[in-house]
């Protein structure tokens, strides 16, 4: 996997070092995938970045046209439209059957090149407007943190490209080595895409001061046990309205759809680690049935939970249910 990650001169390293730390990590723990990342701009040389100093050499566009992923990691805060160079490459490189990816303002880049027509799009909420009104044709989601079209993805604001770049790992790699990565950086190992951009931070440690957190981790550990809103609000000493509205300030989502997530994460790495059956699959992440569970799994990664485990389970004999 070639990883082309376009440079500019303004860049904040922090923009740059995000995906060059997720997929360089995946380079240096997972050597037999073959990924590398590569820094280029619209001609070979240093890039100076926001923080004042230069970087490089960096390479040229021609690195770009040879890869099979290319990051546009931000662009500058007066969204400049575009290059008219720069539109024809991802053009180019989108029809070859490259990945696009925009992250933070880099969307705007991604939909100035015309590959978000009719698409769903996130960006940073300060740009959001501003797409909006360029490109009345993206649907923009003010609240998402990524949104992955398989061929395009975008992320929104400056933390979240990290959960991103993490999502691509999983779904290229698998949820085994994304969460190696994740320990190795320290990162929550996946948020959905679907939670909203203004909550940028993991599960904080659980703490006796900190209610929504405490109540977290006990969910966590009882994820094979019934897990109802008025349950996970009585763990909380709380009312199920009061507890409604604190997690969802806490962590951006509702409790039952994060109860939902963590069950399907949850069986994602039951799937790569061992040969369990579906059913016992299922009932071991606390979904009421298996078939709710396929509804769940089909409905959220786009594929079954076999199709998932042939994909992704690297050792051992697995049964195909």
């Amino acid at each position: 996997m070639e990883i082309a990650i376009y440079a500019f001169d303004g860049v904040t390293m922090f923009h740059l070092a995000a995906p060059e730390m997720v997929f360089g990590e995946v380079a240096r723990l997972a050597p037999e995938a073959g990924w590398r990342t590569t820094l280029w701009s619209d001609e070979p040389g240093d890039v100076e970045v926001s923080e004042g100093y230069r970087i490089g050499p960096v390479a040229g566009p021609d690195v770009a046209d040879d890869a099979d992923m290319i990051v546009i990691p931000s662009w500058p805060e007066h969204l400049p439209p575009i290059t008219d160079d720069l539109g024809d490459l991802l053009r180019r490189a989108h029809r070859r059957g490259a990945t696009i990816v925009g992250l933070c303002l880099g969307s705007v880049a991604v939909a100035d090149a015309g590959l978000l027509r009719g698409r769903s799009a996130v960006t940073h909420w300060a740009a959001i407007e501003e797409l909006r009104a360029r490109h009345p044709d993206v649907s923009v989601d003010s609240g998402g943190l990524y949104v992955d079209h398989g061929d395009v993805l975008t992320a929104a604001g400056t933390a979240s490209a990290l959960d991103a770049c993490l999502h691509l790992v999983r779904s290229h790699l698998g949820a085994r080595e994304a969460n190696r990565v994740a320990r190795r950086l320290v990162v929550a190992p996946h948020r959905d895409g679907g939670q909203a951009q203004y909550v940028d931070r993991p599960l904080p440690p659980a703490t006796g001061a900190d209610p929504m957190s405490a109540v977290c981790h006990w969910a966590l550990a009882h994820l094979s046990e019934p897990l109802s809103v008025d349950r996970m609000a009585a763990q909380a000493q709380m009312s199920r309205r009061h507890f409604v509205r604190k997690f969802q300030e806490a962590n951006g989502i509702a409790p039952a759809r994060w109860v939902v997530l963590q069950r399907l994460e949850s069986a994602r790495t039951l799937l790569e680690s061992n040969d369990w059956d579906i059913d016992r699959v299922a009932h071991t992440c606390g979904f009421a049935s298996v078939v709710t569970f396929r509804q769940n799994f089909a409905a959220h990664f786009a594929t079954t939970p076999s199709a998932y485990r042939r994909r992704f389970r690297t050792t051992g004999e697995v049964s195909h249910v």
